[in-house]
């Protein structure tokens, strides 16, 4: 059992409250996920050269003041810290960033990287990882999060939600596959690399593979129908979309309310009821293996 949650912003001045928004949201599924929590959250897109990192440095203590100015050496680069994760900006190419971060500090991780996304996840109760990492004060046109209760994999950080592939791409999962091995052992002799033995990340990184091939995200979420198996909802962001589905028994619960200013998502009405004008929302339960996208 996992709680999902999702939320939309159509209105712009209301996009400056999104945090403030999601939190209630998310605490509100903690008794279906009480082990960790995380938030991918998209913000106003770089210019086309600009990418940002999410770092995770875990219990090393990192001076990110450090951390920057040695970067600095290699290209200008800005930092934005909560504690021990971070927000790394820079003009430099991907592959160069990639590089030295492997080679100069190899005890971070790399949440996501892309244009768009911030990412924060960790153990620890969604209200006490919420505090940590400041989600109250987060701003943007929508966020994907998620709260974990684990049941087939191990209770660490880079086991929590949600999950990245690619720039710019997150996938949640309320659920379990039951062929994750078989998607690792079809996508792996084609050069992808697994991080983790957790089943969501199979999903998420078939959906990014198929994407990179060319697919849109629907064509992808349709191909996703075919190839993952198991019973599922998945909440997914990019850039410019944000996109729901269920299997085909519909399993997993899901519940979303829709106004003139919102979409928003969660496993259980509970965590939409303080959001403003819900009752006058059009609140539906999605169906069965239908695609649900909606665009910033």
């Amino acid at each position: 059992m996992c709680g999902i949650v999702g939320l939309l912003i159509k209105t712009e001045p209301l996009r400056d409250s999104l945090g403030e928004l999601l939190v209630p949201m998310l605490v509100g599924m903690s008794d279906r996920g009480p082990d960790s929590a995380g938030l991918a959250v998209f913000t106003a897109t770089l210019p086309d050269s600009y990418r940002k990192y999410s770092l995770y440095a875990g219990n090393y203590s990192i001076d990110w003041t450090d951390l920057t100015q040695s970067f600095n050496q290699l290209g200008k680069a800005t930092i934005d810290p909560h504690g021990n994760q971070a927000v790394l900006m820079t003009d430099q190419p991907p592959e160069t960033v990639k590089s030295w971060l492997k080679e100069t500090y190899p005890q971070l991780h790399l949440l996501s990287a892309g244009r768009t996304i911030d990412l924060y996840k960790d153990t620890g109760k969604p209200s006490a990882v919420a505090d940590r990492y400041g989600f109250r004060s987060l701003k943007g046109s929508h966020a994907v999060g998620h709260t974990r209760m684990a049941t087939e994999s191990a209770v660490t950080p880079a086991h929590a939600h949600p999950f990245t592939a690619g720039e710019d791409f997150c996938l949640v999962h309320n659920g379990s596959l039951s062929n994750p091995n078989e998607i690792r052992r079809k996508l792996e002799p084609r050069g992808i690399h697994f991080e983790t033995d957790n089943d969501t990340e199979a999903a998420c990184r078939f959906l990014e593979y198929r994407m990179r091939e060319g697919d849109d995200l629907e064509t992808a979420i349709q191909k996703g129908f075919e190839e993952l198996d198991g019973f599922y909802t998945f909440l997914m962001g990019t850039a410019d979309k944000l996109a729901l589905v269920r299997d085909p028994f519909a399993c997993k619960p899901a519940i979303v309310a829709e106004t003139d200013d919102y979409v928003a998502i969660a496993s259980e009405f509970r965590s939409l009821a303080h959001l403003p004008n819900v009752n006058q929302a059009n609140i539906y339960e999605p169906a069965p293996e239908e695609m649900y996208v909606w665009t910033v």
